[in-house]
């Protein structure tokens, strides 16, 4: 077992002593290739003032014939650097209150793919057209904006390296319409949806990017290299022409109602009822104040609970809509899913609801100062007492892509004092050997509770990011002490010294052959020591040694993945079933493969086999999508665990199915079921949005839970809630 042992070693360091060897040759390479400028003229569009616009979709009136407008698209996909097969045209125009962006996307009406009507729509299966706009113009921050021609809209805060905030909800609208000769658009942002410097004159980032699905093509006005997403900024064209504008409606108020009913088994039956509102107050263009008071979140939808097989932490996406607007304020990383501040930890304590009583938010930017304040107070619930939860968060522009900040976060109550505080910057460049992405991150933050130890609660991370199409190539190390204790953050483990490195190499091979681009990864590992002992806690590594992607959108993967985890005592994997304490290697293989999901019926596998710690384990994980039509879509997840031990065999089963139904682009009813039977659990949501007004919302919730399945009554849930809640939104 030992010789087996060190010859997979030496074999893998053979392994990743070539690559190196490969990397040196490629980086050598790409510093000999000249530069291909992914900027074409005009890389300018100016925008031109109008006293009313018909908001329909049509773009029939005489401005937007005389509008100024860009047509010169560029492919980033299929045929690099080539024009676009099919014309793109877009103008601006704007008045006082708003911008509008009119959108001509040429092309017959049957080659149209265009499946989804609600709002937060999957864009990247589709036709779509992107925006995104960079008001501060500091080539870092910035909305996007989707749409399909069905009128489905999507958008995203963007912040930094090409980061994004999908579940972002901005205010503004979008009316598409759809002839024989294509389909065509009008874009609504109001200005006192954005933050933009106090000026006279504006110049203002800005891009444009479509996707034709049928031939997987996808064309941008400005920065089409393969090197970069949409979402760079620092690649986008110029806005000109805005004069005068302000926020001609400085205030924003959203009273909400809600009404409904919670049940328990067992338990009276009760009735809550509940006012609050949120305030939002542009104190300038480039500052907003949220302020809230007796908050609620019934409307937000719910999590998928996954089956965990590891000993370690599930992280959770933010999907509160307070706290995502400037979101990117407030983030510190430490590495992975670590975060210093991760808002899911206020509202929630030891997996209870808790209500917020009130509070407040300060995000936003005053010259090159990101500054992101907040501080709310929570109710007592049981035996958690009513805690105060305060964040400073600031952040330095440093040229055109890098920053300096630090972060002070504490959390106190009769119970708890914790505080943290931490420094970090990066240095980030879209023009390493001339037009290659690279970035140089650092961070370094500390714990304070009261009446403990301090001495051994720091957290560390340091990494060096070199994200460009054919490589990309990370590498990093971070430690978080065992006494590094951040109440209003999220850690999946701590007492740990951790080395990651990934190398990715997409060669476009074959292309003739109907491949758009091979996906090579020779290495990708982490390991893991114990920070306070040194000893080797948990190691992994995947290889792929073949991959690709095709030009039809289909995908194959084939890994190897190598795996150790040192176990100091035994953990549950079930209520009846332990690991013992132990050092286990783990080998396995997996094959991936997925149909393009653009097409009204798609599939996409993972099958997964080899050694898990004392015994084997099979995996196989689907999904299936149908798309009926653009109102009615299905979509199924699946995942089967077969797991073989001395210790007992288990068999888990994690099931999801969405059901969506648009009526039209502000009326949908969604219906969630999932089942996990690891935790015994049969749950199911049903939720119905309906916009009357933009930025105004009524929801209709329903939730149905069932535990300890052996006794399943579709009758008799354990528990059951409703609830009817309208939001509206004044603007003054």
């Amino acid at each position: 077992m030992n010789y087996q042992r060190n010859h997979k070693r030496g074999f893998v360091v053979q392994l990743m002593n070539c690559a190196k060897r490969i990397i040196l040759v490629l980086l050598f390479s790409i510093i000999l290739v000249k530069a291909i400028a992914q900027h074409s003229t005009p890389d300018t569009i100016k925008a031109i003032t109008v006293d009313k616009i018909d908001f329909d979709g049509k773009l029939t009136e005489p401005v937007w014939l005389t509008a100024p407008s860009v047509n010169n698209f560029t492919q980033r996909e299929l045929d690099f650097g080539k024009p676009a097969t099919e014309q793109t045209q877009v103008a601006v125009v704007y008045n006082n209150l708003a911008l509008y962006v009119g959108v001509w996307c040429y092309q017959k009406r049957e080659t149209i793919v265009a499946k989804f009507m609600q709002r937060d729509f999957d864009f990247d299966t589709e036709d779509n057209f992107e925006v995104i706009i960079s008001p501060f113009n500091d080539k870092r921050n910035g909305y996007l904006f989707v749409i399909n021609p069905n009128g489905a809209r999507a958008d995203a805060l963007v912040s930094g390296q090409e980061s994004s905030n999908i579940d972002w909800n901005g205010v503004w609208d979008a009316k598409t319409s759809v002839t024989d000769e294509g389909w065509f658009a009008e874009i609504r942002i109001p200005f006192n949806s954005l933050q933009f410097k106090k000026a006279t004159i504006h110049n203002w980032a800005i891009n444009f990017e479509r996707n034709i699905r049928l031939k997987n093509e996808q064309a941008l006005w400005q920065g089409w290299s393969r090197d970069y997403e949409l979402e760079n900024i620092a690649q986008a064209g110029t806005l000109t022409g805005l004069e005068n504008i302000g926020y001609a409606k400085r205030f924003e108020l959203k009273p909400y109602g809600l009404a409904g009913f919670e049940k328990r088994e067992g338990d009276k039956t009760i009735y809550p009822g509940k006012a609050g509102a949120d305030l939002n107050v542009n104190i300038t263009p480039t500052l907003k104040l949220n302020l809230t008071a007796n908050t609620d979140f019934a409307q937000v939808e719910a999590d998928r609970i996954a089956v965990n097989l590891s000993r370690f932490n599930l992280f959770y996406p933010e999907k509160r809509e307070f706290f995502l607007e400037g979101y990117q304020n407030y983030q510190f990383n430490i590495g992975g899913s670590n975060e210093v501040f991760y808002t899911r930890k206020i509202g929630i304590e030891n997996f209870e609801r808790v209500s917020i009583i009130a509070g407040g938010r300060l995000f936003g930017k005053i010259g090159r100062n990101n500054i992101g304040l907040l501080n709310l107070q929570t109710a007592s619930t049981g035996s958690i007492p009513t805690t105060n939860n305060t964040v400073a968060r600031y952040k330095r522009d440093i040229g055109a892509q890098s920053y300096i900040g630090g972060i002070l976060t504490s959390k106190n109550s009769s119970i708890i004092s914790n505080q943290i505080a931490g420094v970090d910057g990066a240095f980030a460049t879209s023009k390493f050997l001339r037009n290659k992405n690279l970035v140089i991150s650092g961070s370094l933050s500390k714990s304070f509770d009261k009446n403990k130890n301090s001495n051994n609660a720091y957290a560390w991370n340091f990494f060096i990011d070199y994200p460009n199409d054919q490589i990309d190539n990370f590498i990093g190390i971070r430690s978080i002490q065992q006494d590094f204790n951040p109440e209003l953050g999220f850690l999946e483990r701590k007492n740990f010294d951790n080395l990651r490195w990934f190398f990715r190499f997409t060669p476009r091979w074959f292309t003739k052959y109907g491949i758009r681009k091979m996906y090579f990864r020779p290495w990708g590992f982490e390991l893991y020591r114990t920070h306070t002992t040194g000893e080797l806690e948990s190691f992994s590594n995947e290889t792929r040694p073949l991959g690709f992607f095709t030009k039809s959108g289909e995908r194959f993967e084939y890994n190897f993945i190598q795996q150790f985890d040192r176990l100091d005592k035994a953990f549950n994997l079930t209520d009846v079933i332990k690991i013992p304490k132990g050092k286990y290697w783990m080998y396995r293989q997996e094959i991936q493969a997925g149909t393009f999901q653009g097409r009204r019926f798609w599939i996409d596998l993972e099958y997964a086999w080899g050694g898990f710690y004392t015994g084997r384990i099979t995996v196989l994980e689907s999904s299936l999508g149908l798309n009926v039509n653009k109102h009615l879509n299905f979509k199924t997840d699946y995942i089967l665990n077969k797991v073989r031990l001395p210790e007992g065999n288990v068999t888990t089963h994690e099931f999801a199915e969405y059901i969506n139904y648009a009526f039209n682009p502000r009326f949908n009813i969604a219906t969630f079921v999932q089942w996990n039977s690891l935790d015994d659990l049969l749950l199911g949501n049903f939720r119905l949005h309906w916009i009357p007004n933009i930025g105004s919302d009524l929801y209709v919730v329903y939730n149905r839970g069932y535990e300890n399945l052996k006794h399943f009554s579709f009758m008799r849930p354990q528990t059951s809630a409703g609830a009817a809640k309208l939001v509206w939104r004044f603007t003054f």
